[in-house]
């Protein structure tokens, strides 16, 4: 057995099959999984998460499930420094570690460290949030384009949270936000296996249609309306969520919240692809091929 520690990075888009791959592989390969999916971590929110059932964890420990509350604060930053904390324990038991999720930028913070983006005064994200529920997305995009085009080529423009992220940087430094974006990678005191899961776009289609089906059948309506007076806050506005907030607000009936629901799920898994397959550390199976998955690893790790 090599004496090397591996973390073992499984991604994918939503609905791919990513937890029952992880829980296969962490019991046959004898090791505990971290959860790098930003939407799994609070406490509150279960159901639009698809967090892992009680079942899935029993069998293998799982971290960062239900760790914070929808009223914390929580950075890829902080992740970085919470998980290689968490990690490097971990490697005191065993020489390998999967974490799993669809999550990039996380998952980017963990295996090759987070820019240094100045810390900006919160007024600035109030006062741009004010901005974009007032007058919506376009006019910052506008902005943006301005201040940092560099930036703005790149950004996911459907995105509020990414937009809203680099224009409270360009006001509170005066600086373009992508002028903090190094690239640079800190070397790690542990190997990374990248292993990225597909389906064909039809079949995952067809099973994000599927889950947003069980979602709503087990109670998405229900969490949703449980929550609604906390729509303001940045675990709420996200796909799953802000659908059924509309819906609540009247701006479309139930047949078109779900129809969003599905498309804007979709899209979601469409942006995860796209970040996940412009790493070319990368090597990607079907998450049924459990088999294979194994003995790529065990020949990455053991030899």
């Amino acid at each position: 057995m090599s004496l090397e520690k591996y973390l073992i990075v499984i991604a994918g888009p939503t609905a791919v099959g990513k937890t029952n791959s992880c829980v296969d592989l962490a019991i046959e390969l004898g090791c505990e999984i971290v959860s790098s999916d930003s939407r799994q971590f609070f406490k509150e929110l279960s159901i639009g998460t698809a967090k892992p059932s009680h079942d899935e964890m029993k069998n293998v420990p799982h971290h960062f499930v239900d760790f914070i509350s929808i009223e914390e604060n929580f950075s890829a930053g902080k992740f970085e420094l919470t998980a290689l904390n968490l990690i490097c324990k971990l490697f005191d038991k065993t020489n390998r570690v999967i974490m799993t999720g669809g999550s990039g930028l996380y998952i980017q913070a963990v295996c090759d460290g987070m820019n240094e983006i100045p810390d900006v005064d919160l007024i600035f994200r109030k006062k741009l949030y004010k901005e974009l529920e007032i007058h919506g997305l376009k006019p910052l995009l506008e902005e943006l384009s301005i201040k940092d085009p560099d930036y703005y080529n790149l950004v996911d423009k459907s995105n509020p949270q990414r937009v809203i992220r680099a224009l409270e940087v360009c006001r509170g430094s005066g600086q373009p936000y992508s002028s903090f974006r190094t690239d640079k990678k800190i070397k790690r005191n542990f190997q990374v296996i990248k292993i990225g899961l597909e389906r064909e776009r039809q079949e995952l289609f067809e099973r994000i249609d599927h889950r947003v089906d069980e979602m709503i059948r087990v109670g998405l309506f229900e969490e949703a309306r449980k929550y609604y007076h906390n729509r303001h806050l940045n675990a709420l506005k996200t796909v799953g969520y802000k659908e059924i907030f509309g819906y609540f607000d009247g701006d479309y009936d139930k047949k078109e919240t779900i129809r969003l629901l599905k498309r804007n799920t979709r899209r979601y898994a469409k942006r995860q692809l796209t970040w996940f397959k412009k790493d070319p550390e990368f090597v990607w199976f079907h998450p049924d091929n459990t088999n294979e998955i194994l003995s790529f690893i065990r020949k990455k790790t053991e030899s």
